[in-house]
């Protein structure tokens, strides 16, 4: 198969949607000879910051000259952003060779995998077959029943921020989305957790004494901003683990230092364990480190903020964002929701910063309709810009942005992935 069939058969199943349990992944990865066995795999959870965190541990390993595969979800524009070695896309050519492997072995299953499980184990045979020193793992959807979590010895489970998301399927409370994202916290094996409240800590301290996991978290943080810009931050930070001074790190938001403080620690577990990690490969990783979509900085004249916030703690870090660094700036917002978000929270905390709005729909069958979203948006007696084209909806909203001012554009990842094929199209974007 070459790679435009295997991404039509990955379409068609992902048609079936998404469905949690491990029957269908454990058997698919049996078909292969399970390569998930002999991997050395840092396991991470959460709500907000997993991908953050994925991608600030991948440059620190990778500048400690190791060969690092990093599996995240979703992705922007296309399947192989999700699958990287050393911060490099899988090629087409091995995302066709392997797709075949997987789609020949997952018709031999009882139940055909979901598209997640599918492209879930051809990471883990791709990090496998190319004999990768690390690999870095991102939960797709909650912890315990997640096709991810058929790693039964990780060097080290992290769980990032937890707040409230995808409720309907992990629960209503903030204890027990905590306890289903700790079901990849495995016996004998250390878990590391984001900056905790007390009702995270309690579930997640059980669950580690059950298990008889180390439990690494740091008790106090002390930071001291030096400088930040929408280039980056500098700052010194000092908790009951370690000290750093002047650390720079180039990703935006007030939150990503708290991202940024859960990786140093998952960093001195992997010391304790024997990984050589230098002071040098850490500062330089922190500072090199890219994600895209997530308050990233695009243009300049005008400043075109790209953010997939798309839930309540990811919108609060964009509002925060649009205080520390565009205070009595002009923001018009793009937005694009999906009808499963708690868009009218999002319309909320975000419109009070707004001149003026333009709603667009996202691709996705799960979009919430132009129409729909406008009569959310008139409760706040705005005037509305609207068109469900992304392309249409994005020419407008730039024409009305003045070069001094914001374009903020944010909602839902599938908008901004869609966004950035448009920004590249217009020679605004490099791939």
């Amino acid at each position: 198969m070459n790679y435009s069939e295997v991404i039509n058969y990955i379409n068609k199943i992902e048609n079936f949607g998404s469905k949690l349990g491990l029957s269908r992944i454990k058997e698919l990865l049996k078909h292969l000879g399970n390569p998930e066995k002999n991997l050395k795999v840092i396991h991470v959870a959460g709500t907000n910051g997993k991908g953050s965190v994925c991608a600030m541990l991948s440059y620190i390993l990778v500048n400690s000259k190791y060969n690092v595969g990093v599996y995240t979800s979703p992705h922007l524009e296309r399947y192989n952003e999700r699958i990287k070695i050393n911060n490099e896309e899988i090629s087409n050519e091995d995302f066709s060779k392997l797709g075949e492997k997987i789609i020949e072995k997952a018709k031999k299953c009882e139940e055909h995998p979901t598209v997640f499980e599918c492209l879930t184990a051809m990471a883990l045979l791709y990090f496998a077959e190319k004999n990768v020193d690390f690999v870095i793992l991102e939960v797709g959807l909650g912890g315990r029943y997640d096709a991810t979590n058929v790693i039964d010895n990780p060097l080290v489970s992290v769980i990032t921020s937890i707040s409230m998301d995808h409720m309907d399927v992990l629960g209503d409370t903030i204890e027990k989305i905590a306890y289903e994202k700790a079901g990849i916290i495995k016996k004998n094996c250390s878990t590391v957790l984001y900056f905790p409240n007390n009702k995270v800590y309690n579930i997640i301290k059980d669950i580690c004494k059950d298990l008889d996991s180390s439990f690494n978290y740091v008790s106090y943080m002390d930071v001291k901003y030096i400088n930040q810009s929408i280039k980056g931050t500098t700052f010194s930070i000092k908790t009951d683990k370690y000290v750093y001074n002047n650390l720079e790190i180039s990703l935006i938001g007030e939150h990503q230092i708290y991202n940024t403080a859960l990786v140093l620690l998952v960093v001195e577990v992997l010391k304790e364990k024997g990984i050589i990690i230098s002071e040098k490969s850490i500062r330089k990783g922190l500072k090199e480190c890219r994600w895209p979509g997530r308050m990233e900085i695009i243009s300049k004249s005008p400043i075109i903020l790209l953010d997939g916030a798309h839930n309540k703690e990811g919108i609060e870090a964009l509002v925060r964002t649009f205080d520390q660094y565009f205070p009595n700036k002009e923001i018009n917002l793009l937005i694009g929701v999906l009808k499963d978000k708690p868009y009218e929270l999002m319309l909320d905390k975000l419109l009070p910063y707004v001149k003026n709005i333009i709603i667009t729909e996202p691709k996705s069958p799960r979009k919430l309709a132009v129409d729909e979203l406008e009569k959310i948006v008139k409760k706040y007696n705005m005037s509305v810009f609207k068109d469900s084209d992304i392309h249409k909806a994005f020419n407008l909203a730039y024409k009305l942005t003045y070069k001094d001012g914001i374009l903020c554009c944010a909602g839902s990842l599938y908008l901004i992935g869609e966004l950035k094929n448009i920004l590249k199209e217009r020679g605004m974007l490099r791939d």
